[in-house]
């Protein structure tokens, strides 16, 4: 899985820092940029089969020896013909030219002015006056056949079971590469990238780089073989024909240069489309409470109707150019095969050529089309698998999170928790500094409660002390230790997290508890439960811990959901604890409980708590109360409201009973406003 931290808070915050970035998602490879060139990304789909190479060299050696025998046939089968029709013509002459040689048949015919005739006689050679069909050597020629055939056959289904064995293995390895890709992905690609559309890349443009694989580069192998043997076999039997068929090629190459870079850009428009209704639809299915609370159904249908309209008119026209290269090659072959039948004629009655040759030219002038036209019917399949291949690669190319030290130091377990804030400045985008020079400590088991607007920082402060980004300037230690300087698997293994929404996942509620420690054992899941008085309501459900959550966890409350949480968390053990205000959305008497599991949670724990709920926070050690970046104040709630200042006109504003007269009211409002930028 991805980090990532989800929260309403984090949400509002992401809102600005999507449009600070956004600038990025136009530069060049980012998502939803401008494809590169089709050749350089064309070259590295095929590169995908670089660690299977020899493995896809022996299935292309077997599958030449498929082709070789299945071309072979039909110049075997136009013997078979040439038998046929010469024992016929034998038998059809055999009493008035009986006893004659095939030579002075020949003469006797060109003698009576039948000098087509004499040719034809002259040119066979299975001609005997009277003889009739010469069974025996034609069942010979058909069992050759038959036995071509069928290794034809075997060859060819153990070269595409290798191929596609190939291209399979290939889209593993690609899949595990994606995973891989997101997971060392920093937390500023998720802010600035629509969900919908990242999950397109990894499913829709995946699948369609498979289907392309096995579907069209399996077979395009074959196809070359089967156009470069045909033409050996056509050259043969007549060069003459064999130039009437070739006329093909360049035909076909117009019509592939015309309209395959219309096809590509085509299909390219069309998979971008899919990626934004895909990102519709995410984005719908997960605010469909929020769509109907508001009445927004109307207007939701509309933008999804439009956006579907766009893509059926990208689709259509796709498909449209794609589909218009087969019949426009299918009729080229046809014209080819007209003029081969006429030629054929034309050579077999001036004796130029024996009829069974002319039957198996026509067979391979066939072989010869199918797999032009299976080239150029892979060519809007590559197109769009390529397409997918571009947005694919450029999510693996996306700069990674900068990675761990190489020799980073371990952690001592059971540290007391200290951190330090030591200059540290830290801004999204260079131009917009957010965070510059920021300083405090704080003392083991303390908890330290973040206060301020929305956009202040909150949020980005707790992200800079789990480094899901990196500083820019100063550092922040833990127990002493900078934590730039240790790996994030050992920072986070001291960290333990729960968050505004309460984010379980599909499994038991046991599991739920456990992952926040994958070795924890039942009774150390039940300790956890009973501390934060999730074991209270599990008794009452039919599986009780086994318990399995359906979709979005809907057969809990969402207290109760909030509660597991807090189990996860505190079966981890942590020493550091960050609360991203865990009570905001249940009412007061669940509230008071999920106060007491964390309680429970954050005994002898270093704790960071960020708060919207002020009344929350009246116990905490330290309050840091943020603007724009910078703490403005800190100290206890008593030494805050009695300094009358940022804190103070936040309290001031969540009770609005409060007497607040007009100065105090404006300076409210004003500190209220102030922080727009992202935090």
């Amino acid at each position: 899985m991805s980090e990532h931290t989800p929260g309403t808070e984090r949400d509002e915050e992401r809102e600005t820092q999507q449009a600070i970035i956004a600038a990025g998602a136009d530069e060049p490879g980012a998502m939803g940029g401008k494809p590169k060139n089709f050749w350089p990304s064309f070259r590295r789909f095929i590169g995908l089969l670089g660690p299977t190479r020899w493995t896809f060299a022996l299935a292309a050696v077997i599958g030449a020896f498929g082709t070789l025998l299945t071309i072979i046939g039909p110049r075997i089968l136009g013997e078979a013909t040439n038998i046929v029709f010469e024992g016929v013509v034998g038998r059809m002459i055999g009493e008035e030219f009986a006893g004659m040689s095939q030579a002075q048949v020949a003469a006797a015919l060109e003698e009576a002015g039948q000098d087509n005739l004499a040719s034809m006689v002259s040119a066979m050679e299975h001609f005997v006056p009277g003889a009739g069909v010469d069974f025996e050597a034609l069942g010979t020629i058909i069992v050759w056949v038959l036995v071509l055939y069928l290794g034809a056959a075997l060859f060819e289904w153990l070269s595409g079971y290798l191929i596609n064995r190939i291209m399979v293995r290939t889209m593993w390895r690609l899949r595990e590469d994606v995973e891989h890709k997101i997971n060392r992905l920093p937390l500023s690609h998720f802010d600035r990238v629509p969900r919908g559309e990242l999950i397109s890349r990894v499913t829709n443009d995946v699948d369609n780089m498979t289907q392309t694989l096995q579907q069209s580069l399996s077979s395009a192998i074959t196809s070359l073989l089967t156009v470069l043997g045909v033409m050996v076999m056509m050259f043969s039997i007549s060069w003459k024909l064999a130039l009437v068929a070739l006329v093909a090629v360049p035909l076909i190459g117009v019509i592939m240069g015309v309209l395959g870079p219309k096809s590509q850009k085509a299909f390219q428009a069309q998979w971008k489309k899919v990626g934004r209704i895909n990102s519709r639809v995410e984005e719908s299915f997960s605010g469909h409470a929020l769509v109907k609370v508001y009445g927004q159904e109307e207007k939701v249908r509309a933008a999804f109707t439009a956006e579907n309209e766009e893509l059926y008119q990208a689709s259509f026209k796709a498909q449209f150019i794609s589909g218009v290269m087969m019949p426009a090659m299918q009729f080229v072959g046809y014209l080819t095969y007209a003029g081969i039948a006429v030629l054929g004629g034309v050579m077999v009655a001036s004796g130029q050529i024996r009829i069974g040759d002319v039957q198996a030219f026509v067979q391979y002038s066939q072989l010869f089309m199918q797999p032009l036209a299976e080239l150029g019917g892979m060519l809007p399949v590559v197109q769009s698998g390529t397409a997918s291949a571009e947005r694919v690669f450029a999510l693996l190319d996306e700069d990674e999170q900068t990675p761990d030290p190489a020799e980073a130091a371990t952690a001592p377990a059971g540290g007391s928790g200290v951190i330090e804030f030591d200059s540290v400045t830290f801004s999204y985008t260079p131009d917009q500094p957010l965070i510059e020079n920021l300083s405090f400590r704080v003392e083991p088991g303390q908890t330290v409660a973040i206060v301020g607007p929305t956009g202040a920082g909150k949020t980005t402060l707790v992200n800079l002390l789990m480094r899901f980004y990196d500083l820019q300037g100063g550092a922040i230690r833990l127990d002493g230790q900078d934590t730039a300087e240790m790996t994030r698997a050992d920072l986070r293994a001291r960290t333990g997290m729960v968050l505004q929404d309460p984010w379980l996942f599909a499994g038991s509620i046991r599991d739920n508890i456990r992952y926040g420690n994958e070795k924890a054992t039942d009774e150390q899941i039940r300790e956890a439960a009973e501390a934060t008085y999730v074991d209270r309501f599990v008794h009452s459900l039919p599986e009780g811990y086994d318990t399995v959550l359906d979709e979005e966890a809907a057969n809990v409350s969402a207290g109760e959901r909030q509660l597991v949480t807090i189990a996860r968390a505190f079966v981890r053990q942590p020493e550091v604890l960050i609360l991203d205000e865990a009570t905001s959305s249940v009412d007061t008497r669940t509230e008071l409980l999920l106060q007491k599991a964390m309680n429970a949670l954050r005994s002898g724990r270093t704790s960071f708590v960020i708060a919207h709920r002020l009344s929350t926070i009246r116990d905490a050690d330290l309050i840091l109360v943020m603007e724009d970046g910078a703490i403005v104040e800190q100290g206890t709630h008593e030494e805050l409201i009695g300094a009358e200042g940022a804190y103070w006109r936040l309290y001031q504003s969540q009770f609005e009973h409060a007497a607040v007269d007009p100065d105090t009211e404006a300076a409210i409002e004003e500190s209220l406003g102030t922080s727009e930028t992202l935090s």
